[in-house]
């Protein structure tokens, strides 16, 4: 890949990761008021309010008929969605990022520090179920990429 492919993919990318920090930060908080967010709390109300149970989440959406269908689309499907395009970018700019190991080991990352930040600031909740979905968004997000990369490789050959 040439340069200039390799430079608007790194734009492309940092862009995508500021749409994705806003969206899964600061969804809740107007960026005017981040500032007031940068605090440690230990109030009970606030742990009860995190998710450590993993699939907890996820039945709560699949299963439980009083919730809209609007919601648990946009809390399950945005999830994996939101992280598909990592998925994909990273491979292509980063020649050690082509295997599905390390994608999945760096979108659980990314997702990881995202829930822990949210964790310690108070800007949402933290979700095991969160990272499960957003991991399964980044190997989604590989699996063309790695398809595109067979079918090259086979036309070579």
């Amino acid at each position: 890949m040439n340069f200039f492919k390799k430079i608007t993919l790194f734009v492309i990318l940092c862009f995508y990761l500021a749409i994705l920090t806003k969206m899964v930060l600061f969804k809740y908080i107007p960026l005017s008021e981040i500032i007031h967010h940068f605090n440690f709390s230990n109030h009970p109300y606030f742990w009860r309010s995190n998710n450590f149970v993993p699939f907890k989440t996820i039945n709560f959406y699949l299963y439980l008929d009083n919730v809209n269908l609007d919601i648990r689309i946009k809390n399950l499907a945005g999830n994996v969605i939101g992280f598909i395009p990592f998925g994909f970018i990273l491979p292509l700019i980063v020649k050690k990022f082509q295997s599905l190991r390390l994608v999945t080991a760096a979108t659980f990352t990314l997702s990881l520090t995202f829930e822990i930040l949210q964790l310690l600031f108070e800007f949402g909740s933290f979700d095991v179920d969160d990272l499960i979905l957003n991991t399964l968004g980044g190997i989604l997000g590989f699996l063309p990429f790695k398809l595109a990369r067979l079918i090259l490789q086979r036309k070579k050959t």
